[in-house]
C-alpha cells in the first residue's frame, strides 16, 4: 500500500490549523477578552493588556495620574478570580513619560523600603515616604497595603510614578517591578 503524499500533507497541515485556531480562539474567549472588559471598566485605567501565563497573569496598565493602584489591583483580582484561578497576578505599570525626577527620589528612597520590606516592618515605609517629600519640593507620596503588596505613588505635577512590592519578596535580587 502506497501512502499519498500530498492528501496526507494537506490533512496534517488542517489538523494543525484547527488545533491552534481553536486553542487561540478559546484562549481569548475565556481568559483574555473578560480581564480586557474588567480593567476597562476600572476608574484611573486608560489601557490595559493582559497576558496568561502558566503560573502568573501579568496585566500590563496605562494609568492616569489619579488612579487608585491598590483599587485597581482588588477590583482585577476580585472580579477576575475566574480567569485568574490559583496564579499570580502580576501588575506592570506604563508610567508618564518624563519622570527623572521621580526615579531620582525613588533611587534615593529604595534602600530605606527594602529594608523595611526586608524586616517586614512596614510601618518604617510611611517614614521613609516622608523623609523623601521634605528632601524634594513638590513630591507627594502615598502609601497602601493589603495582605499580598505594598503599593506605593510618587506624584510631582502632572508626572507619577506607581510601584507594587510584593510583600513575600523573590529569593533572589531585586523587586523586578520597582
Amino acid at each position: 500500500m502506497k501512502i499519498r503524499w500530498v492528501p496526507t500533507l494537506i490533512t496534517a497541515v488542517l489538523s494543525a490549523c484547527l488545533l491552534v485556531g481553536g486553542w487561540y480562539i478559546y484562549r481569548n474567549m475565556t481568559t483574555i477578552r473578560p480581564l480586557e472588559q474588567i480593567t476597562a471598566q476600572i476608574p484611573g485605567v486608560t489601557e490595559a493588556k493582559p497576558e496568561i501565563g502558566r503560573d502568573t497573569v501579568t496585566v500590563e496598565l496605562t494609568l492616569d495620574k489619579n488612579a487608585d493602584i491598590r483599587a485597581v489591583y482588588d477590583k482585577i483580582y476580585q472580579e477576575g478570580k475566574s480567569v485568574i484561578g490559583g496564579r499570580e497576578l502580576k501588575l506592570q505599570i506604563r508610567e508618564s513619560t518624563d519622570q527623572q525626577k521621580l526615579d531620582t527620589v525613588w533611587s534615593s528612597m529604595l534602600f530605606g523600603i527594602a529594608q523595611a520590606m526586608d524586616h517586614r516592618n512596614y510601618s518604617d515605609i510611611p517614614q521613609t515616604l516622608k523623609q523623601a517629600e521634605q528632601q524634594f519640593s513638590g513630591i507627594q507620596a502615598v502609601s497602601e497595603m493589603d495582605e499580598s503588596n505594598v503599593y506605593i505613588t510618587l506624584r510631582d505635577g502632572d508626572d507619577f510614578k506607581h510601584i507594587v512590592l510584593p510583600r513575600i519578596a523573590a529569593q533572589m535580587g531585586a523587586w523586578p517591578n520597582a
